[in-house]
C-alpha cells in the first residue's frame, strides 16, 4: 500500500473494494416502440431527458408494454464489474418504496454492496422511461426523483477510501446537491491512493456542464475519461473526431473514446491507440453499452491490464449488452472474457 495514506487514520480500509460507484440510483421501465412514437410524443430521439413525475406518468401509460428493471449509468457500470470478478460497492438514493425495494434487491443480488439508508419522506424513488427503435437506439425521459436528495452525508469517507477506483457518472452534475457528493468521493480518492473516474453520460449533459467538466479535468480531480464521440465532440466544441482527439490528449490523463461499430480509441500521455470492436450477431438495444465498455475497461486497470487489453474487455462487454433488451449482463462476462483470451 502506498507511503502517502495519512487519511488510513482515523478511517483506515482494512479491505479494498474494487469499484465503488456514485450514481443516480434509477429504476428502468423499458419497451420497444415503433419509429414514429418518438415524433408523436415529441421526444428527443437518442438522447436523455429530465422530465417531472406527471410526465412521466403520462408517458409511462402511453409505452404498452414494459420490462422493469434497477437501472442508472454508474450501477449499471458496477453490476459489469461485479459479474467480471470485482469487488464493487454503489451509493445512490432512493426512496422507502416498491420500486427502492426493486432496486436494492437487483443490486444486490448482483453481488454490489448497497450501504446507503433509503429516504423516508420526499419524493419517490427514479424512474427511467426508455424506447428501443427497431434501430436499437434508446430515447430516455428520466425522473430524477429521490436521485436529487443525494447528500455529501450519503458519502462514507472509509467507504470511499477503500476503493481502488471510484466512479462517477456525468448525469450526477443535474441533481443540485449530489456535486457536493462527487466532489466529496472525489478528494478522498485523491488523498490515498485511488483513482477518479468519470463518465460524461450523455451530449446533452455536456452540453449543460461543459466548463464544470472540463474544471475537474484540469484541476486533476478526474484521472481517467469515458465517453463516446458524440460526448467528446460537445466537449470541446469540436465536431471533428480528430481534432477532438488531439485537444483531449492535451489534457494529460487516461480516457476511453468509444465509437460503436468503429470500436474506440484510448488516449494516454503515452499516445493514442485504436482498439476494433467485438462482433455480433444482432443490435438489439443499444441502453448500457457505454456504461458496460466502461465496467470492462475498469475492470481491466484494477487487474493491472495494458490499455489495449482493457479496451478490448470493455468492447467484449459491450457487445454483450447491445445483443439484448437491457443493460444489465445476461450472460457470465468473464466466461466470455476467457474465450476470447483475457483471464480476469
Amino acid at each position: 500500500m502506498s507511503a502517502h495514506l495519512p487519511l488510513q487514520d482515523p478511517f483506515m480500509p482494512s479491505t479494498r473494494t474494487d469499484i465503488l460507484a456514485l450514481g443516480n440510483a434509477i429504476v428502468d421501465v423499458i419497451a420497444q416502440t415503433p419509429a414514429d412514437f418518438i415524433a408523436t410524443h415529441k421526444l428527443t430521439k437518442g438522447a436523455m431527458t429530465l422530465i417531472e413525475e406527471g410526465p412521466a406518468e403520462a408517458l409511462y401509460a402511453a409505452m404498452g408494454d414494459t420490462q422493469v428493471i434497477s437501472g442508472g449509468s454508474a450501477a449499471n457500470t458496477v453490476i459489469g464489474a461485479a459479474n467480471l470478478g470485482c469487488t464493487a460497492t454503489f451509493i445512490g438514493k432512493v426512496r422507502d418504496d416498491e420500486l427502492g425495494a426493486l432496486f436494492k434487491t437487483d443490486i444486490e443480488r448482483a453481488g454490489v454492496a448497497f450501504p446507503v439508508a433509503h429516504a423516508t419522506s420526499g419524493p419517490t424513488t427514479a424512474r427511467c422511461l426508455i424506447m428501443v427503435t427497431p434501430d436499437g437506439d434508446r430515447t430516455m425521459n428520466t425522473f430524477l426523483g429521490a436521485c436529487q436528495d443525494l447528500t455529501a452525508d450519503d458519502v462514507d469517507p472509509a467507504t470511499v477510501a477503500a476503493a481502488k477506483i471510484v466512479y462517477l457518472e456525468g448525469y450526477l452534475w443535474d441533481p443540485p446537491h449530489a456535486k457536493e457528493a462527487f466532489v466529496k468521493a472525489a478528494e478522498i480518492a485523491h488523498q490515498g491512493d485511488g483513482r477518479v473516474a468519470l463518465s460524461l453520460s450523455d451530449a446533452f449533459c455536456v452540453g449543460r456542464y461543459r466548463a464544470e467538466f472540463l474544471d475537474l479535468i484540469r484541476l486533476g480531480k478526474v484521472d481517467i475519461l469515458f465517453a463516446n464521440e458524440t460526448e467528446l465532440a460537445s466537449l470541446y466544441e469540436e465536431p471533428d473526431f480528430d481534432a477532438a482527439v488531439a485537444q483531449l490528449g492535451k489534457e494529460g490523463i487516461l480516457a476511453a473514446v468509444t465509437r460503436g461499430e468503429h470500436g474506440c480509441v484510448v488516449v494516454s500521455p503515452d499516445g493514442r491507440q485504436g482498439v476494433p470492436a467485438a462482433p455480433i450477431d444482432k443490435l438489439v438495444d443499444t441502453t448500457g453499452a457505454g456504461d458496460l465498455f466502461a465496467a470492462g475497461f475498469v475492470t481491466g486497470l484494477v487487474r493491472g491490464f495494458d490499455h489495449v487489453t482493457c479496451a478490448r474487455l470493455g468492447g467484449l462487454a459491450a457487445a454483450e449488452i447491445i445483443q439484448h433488451i437491457g443493460a444489465r449482463p445476461k450472460a457470465d462476462l468473464r466466461q466470455l472474457a476467457a474465450a476470447a483470451g483475457i483471464a480476469v
